[in-house]
């Protein structure tokens, strides 16, 4: 049901929405560098590799500058229209290509590169590879602030791989654990609700027993609405 759901829900979304997408296609290509789409490959369900597609925000060789596969706040590498696609999650939006072959569900653990996925505990690693990856999700909407916490930190990398992957890595388990059509459907609306209302803290009512964040990231003023956890 959930795959007949990602082919309605990503065939439905491209048709209304391409009278968006072709306009910010055609912008990409005629500015910045001239690229249009960028492919990452990323770690998919049972491990395998495949080609996210994503609007071109970065420089081309951005991977090999600065802090890698991990974007910070202000990164000097996003393209002056980058920083607008990335505000507004517009980049994201090829992905429903990536739904709609199967290489990705519409609501999943958010899709790693290698570095990244590694950063993840070893069991984490191990329940995240049993799902199609997400174009959303519990970790994704959770961290929705993520590379503000990691700007506002003194030693982002060193945040990023000790406190947010490892509590993301909980959260994505959770899912893989708590899975179904309505742990589903209640993605898609939380993750549409907190697009509209960036600061709410409805993730922390609609799902309960969501696991408690660190106390670091509490500080850090993540996990928006969980400084006292109502989800025990």
């Amino acid at each position: 049901m959930q795959r007949l759901l990602d082919i309605v829900f990503s065939g439905v979304a491209l048709l209304v929405l391409s009278p968006l997408l072709v306009p910010i296609a055609i912008a990409l290509r005629l500015s910045g560098e001239g690229e249009v789409f960028y492919v990452q490959q990323r770690i998919g369900q049972g491990g395998r590799l495949f080609g996210l597609y994503k609007f071109a925000t970065m420089l081309k060789d951005s991977p090999n500058l600065g802090t890698g596969t991990v974007t910070v706040k202000h990164d000097p590498r996003v393209l002056p229209m980058g920083r607008f696609l990335r505000k507004t999650k517009l980049n994201e939006l090829p992905q429903l290509l990536n739904i709609f072959k199967g290489d990705m569900s519409v609501i999943g653990p958010r899709p790693q590169t290698k570095r990244c996925f590694d950063a993840f505990p070893a069991s984490s690693q191990a329940e995240i590879i049993k799902v199609r990856p997400g174009l959303s999700g519990v970790g994704s909407i959770v961290f929705r602030d993520e590379e503000d916490l990691m700007h506002a930190s003194a030693e982002p990398e060193r945040f990023y791989d000790d406190v947010i992957m490892p509590y993301k890595g909980r959260l994505e388990e959770w899912y893989v654990a708590n899975r179904g059509l309505w742990t589903y459907l209640r993605c898609i609306v939380v993750t549409a609700w907190v697009v509209l209302v960036p600061a709410s803290n409805a993730m922390w009512r609609v799902f309960r027993g969501l696991p408690v964040p660190p106390q670091e990231l509490v500080a850090a003023g993540g996990a928006q609405g969980a400084a006292t956890p109502i989800a025990q």
